[in-house]
């Protein structure tokens, strides 16, 4: 056997590995970003688990097991990054809503905010995980679980691995996996009832593309009456990076009224965030302004999230120029 046959018979296995590597992205990424409640630091965090794993690959004997043992490198990078970090939220979580006549105030630093991602960058379609499993209200009330008991619930009710599989990864016991996942969903149940109380919606409803061809067509007008109409009466509206939101229909068509600069010049480009479709929003000239990530229920906008941050144009791969 010559020495380029040996050769290339041993990069075989590694180009394997890397392939196997490559497809595990989308399903860490989006266990990641439910983890941590940020697409970069999901990024980052999957970037970190794949710089670990291909360090550590000489210390896996059975590579039928790769799956489990990244996700399990996953696991301790995520649950290490959300100790040392503030806990995310949404407007709602941290300030009162206004009554319309305010302003937005002095934006907020990134890091508190939890953030919006693209849907086809998480879970693959093959992978049998609900849409609703990233939602934004979801992903803020799983920030209010303490990080292991946060990697239970993912595991179990999001991705459903079973109770053996998450004890072999967490390196604990069956039962003690079971009470973490009941104490779990115990406090993501306050969570969620703590957020509706405060403003939140919980949201399952499909969107109907007409709905929001309607909601699309009265903003690129700036027919406020025509907004106002798409809204529930008790809509909450949020804008981060402000701590900034607003709760009812009438509240948020009397801030559109009272803006001293209206959105003229408006276009809106339609792309899809945390598994609905969204649309993002540029003004005078074009000027990337941020995304819209609606919620909806009975027909109308339940909520409301419009992140005004130009950066997320980038991390959607949206154009900075629409065409036309």
């Amino acid at each position: 056997m010559t020495l380029a046959v040996e050769t290339e018979l041993a990069q075989e296995p590694a180009q394997e590995l890397a392939r196997q590597l490559a497809e595990l992205r989308r399903p860490l990424l989006g266990f990641c970003y439910r983890m941590l409640g940020s697409s970069h630091d999901a990024e980052d965090a999957v970037q970190e688990t794949m710089i670990r794993a291909w360090r550590g690959l000489g210390r896996l004997d059975d590579r039928s097991g790769l799956r489990p043992w990244v996700f399990r490198i996953a696991t301790n990078v995520c649950v290490d990054a959300a100790n040392d970090r503030r806990r995310r939220a949404l407007p709602m979580d941290i300030a009162a809503p206004d009554d319309g006549r305010g302003m937005l105030g002095t934006p907020q630093p990134e890091s508190v905010w939890i953030s919006p991602v693209p849907s086809w960058k998480v879970d693959p379609a093959d992978l049998a995980v609900s849409r609703d499993s990233i939602r934004l209200a979801f992903i803020a009330a799983l920030q209010h679980l303490a990080p292991r008991q946060r990697a239970v619930l993912i595991l179990r009710d999001v991705l459903r691995w079973r109770a053996a599989e998450v004890a072999t990864l967490l390196d604990t016991t069956v039962d003690a996996v079971h009470s973490a996942l009941r104490r779990a969903r115990a406090a993501l149940s306050e969570a969620r009832r703590d957020s509706t109380a405060n403003g939140g919606q919980s949201v399952d409803e499909p969107v109907d593309a007409r709905l929001l061809q309607r909601y699309v067509d009265a903003f690129e007008r700036y027919d406020i009456d025509g907004i106002v109409s798409l809204l529930h009466h008790d809509v909450v509206v949020s804008m981060p990076p402000y701590a900034f939101w607003l709760r009812g229909s009438d509240v948020f068509g009397r801030w559109l009224r009272a803006r001293i600069a209206p959105c003229d010049n408006v276009r809106m480009l339609r792309t899809d965030a945390n598994g609905v479709p969204a649309t993002a929003l540029y003004k005078n000239g074009w000027k990337p302004v941020g995304l819209h990530v609606p919620e909806w229920r009975d027909g109308k906008i339940a909520a409301l999230h419009a992140f005004l941050d130009p950066a997320i144009f980038t991390l959607f791969e949206l154009p900075a120029r629409p065409e036309g």
